[in-house]
């Protein structure tokens, strides 16, 4: 496996070796040792998938208090997938990376905890999978407003199809400091 470095210290892409034939495919899409042995997350504890259709944007989710790290990729079809910075106090506040994900690349986003994210869908369906390195808490779910223009996204959708809860999403400017995550140098 190969991991890439994104702009965003912590965020990488993960392009995992894959071995095929006229049968098929077959990959790892985690491996405690390997991921262990190059910094990456050793222990998750939920797995998610979701499907989507073209246009639906998902996001900007995160979980403060009890933060969630995610392996991100896409099983069927494929995303603009995003991860924004929201830990305050790091030096790269408000800055995002994104990467496409597909079932044809095979490629992972690993989104460190203090991170959020969301992915829009570029196919006709999209089936997302997520590790996450801690179960989701109601009390801890939040979100920012995927077209906030103080992070300037590039979404590669004009007019997405939304959540109520992710339509109404704050901006990250009137987050309450107190329900972002912090930065540990």
């Amino acid at each position: 496996m190969k991991v890439v470095e994104t702009n965003l210290p912590g965020c990488a892409v993960i392009e995992p070796a894959v071995f095929g034939d006229d049968r098929g495919f077959f990959y790892e899409t985690w491996n405690a040792q390997r991921f262990s042995e190059r910094g990456l997350p050793a222990r998750f504890v939920q797995s998610n998938v979701s499907s989507s259709s073209r246009g639906v944007l998902r996001g900007l989710h995160y979980q403060w208090p009890n933060p969630q790290g995610k392996l991100v990729s896409v099983l069927e079809g494929e995303v603009y997938d995003v991860a924004v910075d929201i830990r305050r106090g790091s030096p790269h506040f408000g800055r995002w990376t994104a990467v496409v994900l597909s079932a044809e690349n095979k490629r992972q986003l690993w989104i460190p905890e203090g991170f959020a994210h969301g992915f829009a869908v570029l196919s006709e369906r999209a089936i997302f999978s997520y590790l996450c390195t801690a179960g989701y808490d109601k009390a801890s779910d939040a979100g920012i407003r995927w077209n906030d223009a103080r992070i300037g996204i590039d979404w590669p959708i004009g007019e997405p199809v939304l959540s109520e809860k992710d339509a109404r999403a704050p901006f990250l400017d009137d987050v309450d400091p107190g329900r972002l995550p912090t930065f540990d140098a």
